[in-house]
């Protein structure tokens, strides 16, 4: 029984993916054909399947058509994410184990052309009956082989198209592109095409992405976008678009909870703005970003911090040593504190996580380090456009996000880092190692900051049980940055104000 197809662009269905809804700014257009192609793999299946299970949740009439799996090899599937199938017909068209019978086999007729015909009118029997509203065929390399050439192959796909169209079905075909020869038949005839790609990587688990080619009539998000097979379905982060969520602020100046840092910082730190710290491993990077988060939690406000290199428990004991007590704000949730794995995570996923914080209401934003950032990265050239979209959302929101970079080396002008984000960042704190009366001191300088002035003196610092302490310029010493300075003031006078408790 035919129907009158939807001619209103703007009504759509949902796919049961709230990320892949948004990539395609809403869901499905109904009554229309999809085709979702990829490598065996890559979750078409389960895509399928989280599509029909949010139809039956709605109480529409749904239907999987499989012309490969089985019926118990579905529900398995199904079980692994514990999904319940009572709301979904599944019907099998596949080959009966009696063409293994030498009796049974085509002497006359090409097997194509008995196959063909009894394959279609299993389908249009089921669609039939039934009278579904989303129809999920799986999968189209089956129908590619049974079709005798190119011609038969379109012409059958087209007919079923207007098939479907007619009974007000939303259908979605699946491609596994197996038996696929490069040509774009079905592409050209589809609504919309989404292509799902697994990739293998040198070290770590599989990363797969997912990119809309075609969406007729809709101005969907282009680009990749990661996602993941968890239990419980695919997980879609889509691409970050700053410029999709523009805010104008009124920043204001946020305090890090030492006087004598602030007014090096010239008052402080812009909300919004982003900080690079910068410096060789042991100058104290992530005790100084833990400082700028212990005070944003006394001022009541929330924070969040990702850490690559060190486990979550080292950096906590690492802080109380310092005499700042991040710990206690972890069970309210006011802190959160999250150990990245770049083996495991995925760089749309890192991005997701990140601006979540924010959107929850994190006031500091920690990102140690750089480098691990740089690690969970598929392509070293895409770290500066990955980072620019996140810093820009990020500040929108006034967000106070704080940058550790690493640098190779620990004296001199031979310093070196594989991660040159000092141009995306607003504010540039750079941490050195310096020698002076057989001690290894440490000095603090800003070399960039955009919102305001700051002091261009290079100050002592020193990090107790007590916490940091930000000493008087080092006026009687040049050459504080190579490393080596040379004393060009009175010795005594400096000797005793480095060896001071300031």
């Amino acid at each position: 029984m035919t129907s009158q197809q939807n001619s209103n662009t703007d009504a759509f269905l949902s796919s049961g993916i709230a990320g892949l809804d948004e990539v395609l700014h809403g869901g499905f257009t109904r009554d229309r054909l999809y085709l979702v192609e990829g490598s065996p793999g890559s979750g078409k299946t389960t895509l399928a399947l989280q599509f029909l299970i949010e139809g039956a949740s709605q109480g529409e009439s749904v239907l999987y058509i499989t012309l490969s799996e089985t019926i118990i090899e579905l529900r398995a599937v199904a079980a692994a994410h514990g999904w319940p199938l009572d709301g979904i017909h599944i019907e099998e068209v596949i080959p009966s184990e009696n063409i293994l019978d030498p009796d049974q086999q085509y002497s006359i007729f090409h097997p194509s052309d008995v196959e063909t015909g009894a394959t279609t009118r299993d389908i249009l029997s089921v669609v039939e009956r039934l009278q579904p509203s989303r129809v999920v065929l799986d999968s189209l390399s089956e129908l590619q082989l049974l079709a005798s050439n190119p011609l038969v192959y379109r012409r059958q796909v087209l007919a079923f198209k207007q098939f479907f169209a007619s009974r007000s079905c939303t259908t979605i075909f699946l491609d596994d592109l197996t038996a696929s020869d490069g040509d774009l038949q079905v592409r050209s005839i589809a609504h919309g095409v989404i292509s799902l790609e697994r990739m293998q990587t040198d070290y770590g688990g599989i990363r797969r992405r997912l990119e809309i080619l075609k969406y007729r009539g809709v101005a969907f998000r282009e680009g990749l976008h990661d996602y993941k097979i968890r239990q419980g379905g695919i997980v879609v982060y889509p691409r970050l678009i700053a410029a999709e969520s523009r805010e104008n602020l009124n920043p204001q100046q946020f305090s890090s909870g030492l006087p004598e840092l602030d007014n090096l910082l010239g008052g402080g730190i812009e909300q919004g703005s982003s900080t690079l710290i910068s410096g060789p491993p042991g100058t104290g990077k992530s005790t100084l970003a833990a400082q700028f988060v212990f005070s944003c939690l006394q001022q009541q406000h929330q924070a969040a911090m990702f850490v690559f290199e060190e486990s979550a428990s080292n950096f906590l004991n690492r802080a109380d040593n310092v005499g700042i007590g991040l710990r206690a704000y972890l069970p309210s949730r006011q802190l959160t504190l999250k150990q990245v794995d770049p083996a495991q995570l995925t760089p749309g996923e890192f991005v997701h996580l990140v601006c979540r914080a924010a959107d929850q209401g994190a006031r500091v934003i920690v990102i140690d380090s750089l480098n691990g950032f740089l690690q969970a990265m598929p392509n070293e050239k895409m770290l500066a456009t990955h980072m620019h979209e996140l810093l820009t959302y990020l500040g929108q929101r006034g967000v106070v996000t704080l940058l550790i970079g690493v640098q190779q080396g620990m004296f001199g002008g031979n310093m070196s880092t594989n991660v040159d984000a000092s141009y995306l960042a607003d504010n540039v704190l750079l941490l050195r190692y310096f020698e002076a009366f057989g001690e290894v001191q440490q000095a603090i300088s800003v070399f960039k900051k955009r919102g305001s002035q700051h002091e261009r003196t290079i100050r002592r610092m020193s990090i107790t049980s007590d916490g940091i302490h930000i000493g008087p310029a080092l006026k009687q010493f040049h050459g504080v940055l190579t490393g080596v300075p040379k004393l060009v003031g009175d010795p005594d006078t400096e000797e005793k104000d480095l060896q001071s408790n300031v």
